[in-house]
């Protein structure tokens, strides 16, 4: 196993999540080996690394994704701050943890409901009563996604009658409505036009402000725009992990370098 280059910032901000020694495997597959990263307080995290090198295994890690299909099996710890919870743990309901680090996928996935119903389906789950609740939740996740202004009058349309950026932006609005300590984001933008692109990306700079952030991107140029800090993958290993300029500017290994060039991958 190769011995992974974690260079850590200097005064480093406050740890919103980390995991430890962990494995993943799909059946007798070991996808993930042996990864320790941390994931910093209302900071961007990028998972950057050639197709099928683990970046989207790692993130489902992190709200138990993978318990939905049988024969997986995680070893190792993520640690959710500030209580230094183990998310992995059987005694965790992993629905509460998907509450607390919520996930925005590669296509937009709108339910089959309206629009107010699509950001209100996590509080749904919660079990929340109240409709006045719900309905200041659902105005203010939709303010942060920056959606309010284009939908306020069309709440009960169907969420798939939005374009792609909007549809998007609706689940960044359900993922937000939950008050989640952390979003995961696979490949947000890969289905998304140059202009839906270029306002999810403005919008995670917003996120952050709220809440940590964790985005597989196979897009150099994204990673270096959005992210604050980035781990190179290779082979369901971390190889490098650093400030995003560091990484991009001086890596330390030749690895990240060769696929940051172009010269592999």
């Amino acid at each position: 196993m190769t011995a992974s280059t974690i260079t850590l910032p200097q005064n480093p901000p406050p740890l919103k999540a980390e995991s430890k020694n962990l494995d993943f495997y799909y059946g007798s597959f070991k996808a993930l080996k042996g990864i320790s990263m941390p994931v910093f307080e209302n900071k961007v995290t990028a998972l950057i690394g050639p197709s099928g090198c683990g970046k989207s295994t790692y993130l489902r890690c992190f709200n138990r994704m993978h318990d939905l299909y049988p024969g997986h099996r995680y070893d190792g710890i993520i640690n959710l701050m500030p209580d230094a919870v183990n998310v992995l743990a059987h005694e965790v309901d992993p629905i509460e943890v998907r509450m607390r680090i919520s996930m925005v996928f590669q296509k937009p996935n709108p339910f089959p409901k309206s629009i107010f119903e699509n950001v209100a389906y996590g509080l749904r789950v919660r079990n929340e009563k109240s409709r006045s609740y719900i309905e200041d939740k659902v105005e203010a996740a939709l303010r942060g996604a920056a959606l309010w202004d284009e939908v306020r009058d069309r709440m009960d349309e169907g969420g798939s009658n939005l374009s792609g950026g909007q549809q998007q932006r609706l689940c960044i609005a359900r993922a937000l409505a939950t008050d989640p300590e952390i979003i995961l984001f696979d490949e947000p933008t890969s289905a998304l036009d140059p202009i839906a692109t270029g306002a999810i990306e403005e919008l995670i700079g917003e996120i952050k402000k709220k809440v940590s952030v964790l985005i597989v991107t196979h897009n150099m140029q994204q990673a270096a725009r959005v992210s604050d800090h980035v781990a190179y993958m290779y082979l369901g290993e971390l190889i490098e992990y650093g400030d995003t300029k560091d990484i991009f500017m001086k890596p330390k290994r030749r690895e990240t370098e060769d696929y940051i060039t172009g010269r592999f991958g």
